[in-house]
């Protein structure tokens, strides 16, 4: 198959949509509702279940701790097929630690599903994105991941919906309960259409960007994704904090997560065409800019409407960075790109535990969000300057390994 041209034929286009929608199935579940349906239930669990404002923090970063474990393991493991293995159990675990939430009222065990949902997400942003990406170049397809990554804005969008649909009706361990039986509506199609890859190591018929890069241009990518990490993490946690807050948008915060989804569904598809215009990198530049502003309505305007548009700018940007920060690590190597893809999001969530605690105590201190926007800001800055560095370095040669 290498060398040749691919023509569509109607069999081969819902073969792709259906492994397409496999992998938008499976971040719907494992990131969607597993792993963010706890924001918006988290207010709710105050309320009626008891949870403390330190426990609800400590179970967020317990989640972050699962996840980054979660990306360990699959940097790990070089099979491919191995990692699909794994795939269909992240799916499991994703589906029973939600609706196990409700089944206890015990923090240490709210602890340790959210560890396990938080584990589970790997299995939707990088065992599936992996597996669905070396399929594409396997079949001669263009390797993007941009319709993959709507399913974390659809997620995103789902668990803000479903939540707001059962506050008043249903408690919150009920609510949990019905999450999971949501889930499984998108765990079957997950389960069913991911093929399962070659033991061979599945490697493509072409598609990668040359061969595998260098030492100094993984270094820089991963710091650039490592900052983009931690202004992620401030951003979504301090600006749906600052809307909530204003007297116009009282007790809107579950609209204001449907929001940030809503924007986020065609993003990482948009950001594909950018990609396709400009190059990764420079959308990646121009994505990181528009955070930057997103990050900077907030810490600068008081006011709703640009809160707003601060708020629909990350939206629009978050899922985006992360679908092109993975395509172009994963392109980069196409025999294994969950490998690659998982070692880069070490960096992302090691930055997602460190940024928040930090953020904090800049909070507690100046008594405001503004510091740690700021800060957001500032980190995301570093990350476009060392973006412009890897492109000047591309310009002057290769970066390939041993060039």
């Amino acid at each position: 198959m290498a060398g040749m041209s691919y023509s569509p034929t109607l069999s081969g286009d819902w073969e792709r949509l259906r492994v397409i929608s496999a992998g938008i199935c499976a971040l719907i579940l494992t990131v969607g509702i597993a792993r963010f349906a706890y924001t918006p239930l988290l207010p709710i669990m105050r309320d009626e279940a008891g949870m403390s404002a330190l426990a609800g923090g400590w179970l967020a970063t317990v989640n972050y701790g699962g996840y980054i474990l979660g990306a360990i393991i699959a940097s790990s493991i070089p099979a491919l097929w191995v990692k699909y293995r794994l795939y269909r159990v992240g799916l499991v675990l994703a589906l029973v630690t939600t609706a196990a939430m409700g089944w206890t009222r015990d923090p240490i065990l709210w602890g340790v599903l959210r560890f396990l949902s938080g584990l589970s997400s790997t299995t939707g942003l990088l065992l599936a994105s992996g597996i669905v990406l070396n399929w594409l170049a396997r079949n001669g397809r263009k390797p993007e991941l941009g319709l993959h990554f709507a399913g974390v804005g659809l997620g995103v969008m789902l668990s803000g919906l479903a939540v707001e649909a059962m506050a008043g009706r249903w408690a919150w361990d009920g609510q949990w309960e019905a999450l999971g039986v949501l889930g499984l509506l998108f765990f079957l199609p997950a389960w069913i259409w991911m093929p399962a890859p070659p033991r061979d190591g599945g490697k493509g018929s072409g598609g990668g960007d040359g061969g595998p890069p260098d030492r100094t241009w993984v270094g820089l990518f991963f710091a650039t994704y490592f900052c983009a990490g931690f202004g992620y993490v401030i951003s979504a946690t301090f600006i749906v904090a600052i809307l909530a807050r204003l007297p116009e948008l009282t007790g809107l915060g579950n609209w204001i997560w449907v929001v940030l989804g809503l924007a986020a569904v065609p993003s990482s598809f948009l950001w594909d065409r950018v990609a396709a215009a400009l190059g990764p990198l420079w959308a990646l530049v121009l994505a990181y800019g528009i955070q930057i502003v997103s990050i900077l309505l907030s810490a600068l305007f008081q006011g709703v409407l640009p809160n707003l548009v601060g708020a629909v700018l990350f939206g629009g940007t978050f899922v985006g960075i992360v679908g092109l920060a993975l395509t172009v690590v994963g392109r980069r190597f196409p025999a294994n790109p969950a490998k690659a893809m998982a070692r880069l999001t070490i960096g992302y969530g090691v930055a997602q535990i460190a940024a928040p605690a930090l953020a904090g105590s800049i909070a507690a201190v100046t008594g405001s969000y503004r510091g740690a926007l700021f800060l957001a800001a500032g980190m995301m800055v570093l990350g476009t300057v060392i973006l412009l560095a890897m492109i000047g370095r591309e310009r002057r040669g290769p970066t390939t390994a041993g060039k």
